[in-house]
């Protein structure tokens, strides 16, 4: 995607409830949002905001980014913290849950603030962006401690910085950890695709050492668009493999028909359906978890309907720093009275499984 190709109009950002009001007629429910300091705040690309139908207020693209005063509810099992990530902090800014990966807050930016973030605490606030220090801290654990074989570089979102920022940080890591495999984690690709340029992939494409994937998150068919697309295929061509991070969301894509086709078109642009997120549990976001029983029903269509390359892996990041748990109906039944093992089939039929 070349930088020739913007225009002047998809660069604009929604930043403020007036804004909103002069592109869209609110709800009474958005019309009662109020911003304040607490708030996760109001922004939202003009591209992203062009993907709305503005006569439809149950519009699947307009309840992820257009605030509520649904926001406000916050029920006994929730919290700022969901996950835990203050007592996981090995430093300001690296989080360590897993033995095996660790996660960095490059910044507390993004493009588009979507409604149901985890990261209420952090994105939106005033943190800015990781300085030199933050940066070489991190990376200093990380040579000290060989078995962390994955960085997540998230956030907010990476790609608000600069190119040659993001150079500096991704250099500043290979230098202590060469073998240091790299999460570019984005929804940028989604919301605000004309950021990726062909000077970003050049950036990207210096740092050979290790792999670099890239984790995005589309959430409903209709944010698969000629612009995503072309922005994904910028990573994907410049040996970028791309994964896709699916948050269910009540409303917007608690649907068979919508699941499958997400799904399947993603592995059509070449992006792998990775995960399909139960809900956190963070505070305000309420109205936009799917009950689990819901959940479950929906992945067993999904297995019936979709292949393995298609097939995201539901699961739920447990509150307290749990971690991540897949979830899904059990197809093992048993045994008979032979000892054979009985299995139900994804379509409800049986069948037995006999051990050497």
């Amino acid at each position: 995607m070349n930088e020739r190709e913007d225009t002047k109009s998809s660069r604009s950002f929604i930043k403020d409830k007036q804004a909103l009001q002069s592109r869209l007629r609110l709800t009474s429910e958005e019309a009662r949002w109020q911003e304040c300091d607490e708030a996760l705040p109001l922004l939202i690309s003009s591209y992203y905001l062009s993907l709305i139908n503005p006569d439809d207020p149950d519009d699947p693209i307009r309840k992820q980014v257009v605030p509520s005063c649904a926001e406000t509810v916050c029920t006994y099992a929730e919290s700022t913290d969901p996950q835990d990530e203050k007592h996981y902090s090995i430093t300001n800014r690296l989080i360590r849950r897993y033995r095996s990966r660790a996660a960095f807050l490059v910044t507390d930016t993004c493009a588009t603030y979507c409604r149901y973030c985890f990261r209420r605490r952090f994105s939106g606030g005033n943190a800015g962006p990781a300085d030199n220090n933050d940066i070489i801290r991190a990376a200093e654990y990380l040579a000290m401690h060989p078995q962390v074989k994955e960085l997540l570089l998230t956030g907010g979102d990476l790609l608000t910085l600069s190119d040659k920022r993001i150079d500096e940080m991704i250099t500043v890591f290979r230098t202590y950890r060469a073998d240091l495999v790299i999460r570019l984690c984005s929804r940028i690709p989604v919301t605000y695709p004309m950021r990726v340029t062909d000077g970003l992939i050049e950036v990207l494409k210096k740092h050979k050492s290790a792999p670099i994937y890239l984790f995005t998150q589309f959430n409903h068919p209709r944010e698969i668009t000629k612009e995503s697309t072309a922005a994904i295929a910028c990573f994907v061509d410049a040996g970028i493999p791309a994964m896709n991070q699916t948050v269910l969301l009540k409303g917007i894509n608690d649907s068979v028909d919508t699941l499958v086709q997400l799904m399947q078109q993603l592995v059509s642009i070449r992006v792998k359906p990775y995960y399909l997120f139960q809900g956190d549990l963070v505070g305000g976001t309420s109205h936009f978890r799917v009950p689990l029983e819901r959940g479950l029903e929906l992945e067993q269509a999904l297995r019936q309907q979709l292949s393995g390359l298609a097939m995201p892996v539901y699961a739920v990041d447990l509150p307290e720093g749990g971690g991540k748990v897949p979830l899904g109906r059990t197809y093992l039944e048993g045994r008979d009275e032979s000892g054979a093992w009985i299995f139900r089939t994804a379509d409800g039929d049986k069948r037995t499984y006999v051990d050497p």
